[in-house]
């Protein structure tokens, strides 16, 4: 029955954030990704596509492990402070995270490991093992503002038009489990004169209404990646990788009536909470080329299959509290909802260039093709076709663009760089456009090196916190700023 509920709400996604179902927002959340790296990698913008010789590009262009002459190790953490500002009705809400952990470890080892002999023209040849850490899901949001017009039970109340009350009473494990039977059982809701018509309980004078939003997790990537070197000109590679994460979302609404006193039947507060937890493992196939037209100018090409995640698993569930002047609080909890489906990733495409300035410093360029609207649902008992020709119709292809530079001074390098991820939705039906400017510092010796990066990331969007057909809460505007600091301890050997 499950199903029967997502059909229903797909169609009014872009209002209503239900985050317990399977949709076009889950398909957008794990689709879209910043290619994250170790610090040299990151301070550059991640244009590395045509330079190779980092461990973080077994993730864009795997080519680039047939740079490397010698084997390599290297590990890298981050601290990252995430801050989040909110414009709805007016008013003003912030609210930020720090979390520190471990980004990424790299490995290669050259043929001297490997034991393999080259022939002819083939140099060398490579074997590379990562974890890098694509995307942080680590962000709080505080949303808060008065609402004259409408409060959420007149929200429910307009879901519920058209149900009778024996189905929403009767529906705790059915199609109304997650919101309106809790709804009903909290009295945030009433039918007029034992009909299908409903009106909400909300007080008089419009309510103050304040959402927190906590979400943590990660989506990481295993990488096992083979390259070789031809005539110190061609270099070729290819990745098997395997994207696994776990992504977590608690919300906590609430309403409080701004008026001091309200009729008995009106209730004075409402609170609702809801948790999400979903994880996923795929699998995917990377392969990329660089080629070196001279000393001083090279190309990289790669392509990524689309990735498959054969093991989806959303495990959810709702509370909704009222309390009452006049009578007992209330308070009704979900069954807890559990669903496992498969979803599909879109096909990639990425071009790239360098100029390199003899033993001074470099200029990169990269060029990524994304189409959003090629992800795709699916499920054994349920073919989604409703949320795919969602997906179609929210989202589109982006163009990405990644720069990055580095000059040298003896055993120093000074870096910095700049991406630009174009917004996946359709006819700007909403502003996810992403831009990052990064500086980086590095030393190195003839075995050990250090780097450190710091990076700057913006985005902004529009979300609503509810919306139905005639009850509709206004747009708010969040701002979201995640400052990254890395650090980076490798050697060669």
């Amino acid at each position: 029955m499950i199903m029967k509920r997502i059909l229903f709400y797909i169609l009014f996604f872009f209002i209503i954030k239900l985050t317990y179902t399977q949709g076009s927002v889950d398909a957008l959340r794990y689709s879209f990704t910043l290619n994250g790296g170790n610090a040299r990698y990151m301070s550059m913008g991640g244009a590395f596509g045509a330079l190779g010789a980092n461990t973080s590009t077994f993730s864009t262009n795997p080519a680039g492990i047939g740079l490397f002459n010698a084997s390599d190790f290297n590990v890298s953490s981050s601290i990252i402070y995430s801050t989040t500002e909110s414009v709805y009705n007016g008013n003003f809400g912030s609210d930020s995270r720090l979390n520190a952990g471990l980004a990424n470890v790299g490995v290669v080892l050259t043929k001297d490991y490997l034991n393999i002999e080259t022939h002819g023209k083939w140099k060398n040849v490579q074997f590379g093992f990562g974890i890098n850490q694509l995307k942080s899901f680590n962000n709080r949001i505080y949303i808060s503002g008065s609402n004259t017009a409408h409060s959420i039970a007149d929200f429910y109340a307009e879901l519920a038009n058209g149900i009778s009350v024996d189905d929403i009473e009767n529906d705790y494990y059915g199609d109304y489990s997650y919101d309106l039977n809790p709804a009903w059982w909290s009295f945030l809701i009433n039918n007029i004169d034992n009909s299908d018509q409903y009106f909400g309980t909300s007080p008089p004078g419009g309510v103050f209404q304040g959402k927190l939003i906590e979400t943590w997790g990660s989506l990481n990537e295993i990488t096992v990646t083979f390259g070789a070197n031809y005539d110190n000109r061609l270099y070729i590679g290819a990745t098997l990788g395997v994207p696994y994460f776990n992504y977590n979302e608690s919300s906590i609404y609430t309403e409080d009536a701004l008026q001091e006193n309200i009729p008995d039947s009106t209730y004075r507060s409402v609170v609702i909470r809801d948790r999400l937890n979903t994880n996923g493992t795929g699998f995917t196939l990377k392969l990329g080329a660089i080629y070196k037209l001279s000393d001083w100018f090279r190309f990289g090409m790669a392509i990524h299959t689309p990735t498959f995640y054969t093991q989806m698993q959303d495990e959810w569930d709702v509370s909704i509290s009222s309390t009452w002047d006049d009578y007992d609080d209330e308070k009704n909890n979900s069954p807890r909802g559990f669903y496992e489906y498969e979803l599909t990733t879109p096909f990639r495409a990425i071009a790239s260039v360098a100029f390199i300035i003899q033993n001074y410093g470099l200029i990169s360029a990269e060029y990524e093709l994304v189409d959003y609207a090629a992800a795709k649902l699916n499920a054994p008992d349920y073919k989604f076709q409703v949320e795919n020709d969602e997906i179609r119709s929210t989202y589109t292809s982006t163009n990405n663009i990644r720069l990055g530079t580095e000059w040298r001074v003896q055993n120093l390098s000074f870096r910095g760089g700049y991406n630009y991820y174009g917004s996946p939705f359709k006819n700007n039906i909403n502003n996810g456009s992403t831009s990052s400017c990064s500086l980086g510092l590095g030393y190195k010796d003839r075995n050990f090196y250090f780097d450190l990066a710091w990076v700057l990331t913006k985005q902004s969007e529009d979300y609503y916190l509810y919306g139905y057909g005639n009850v509709n809460a206004n747009k708010t505007v969040n701002n979201f700023k995640h400052s990254n600091i890395l650090m980076t301890y490798g050697f060669r050997f």
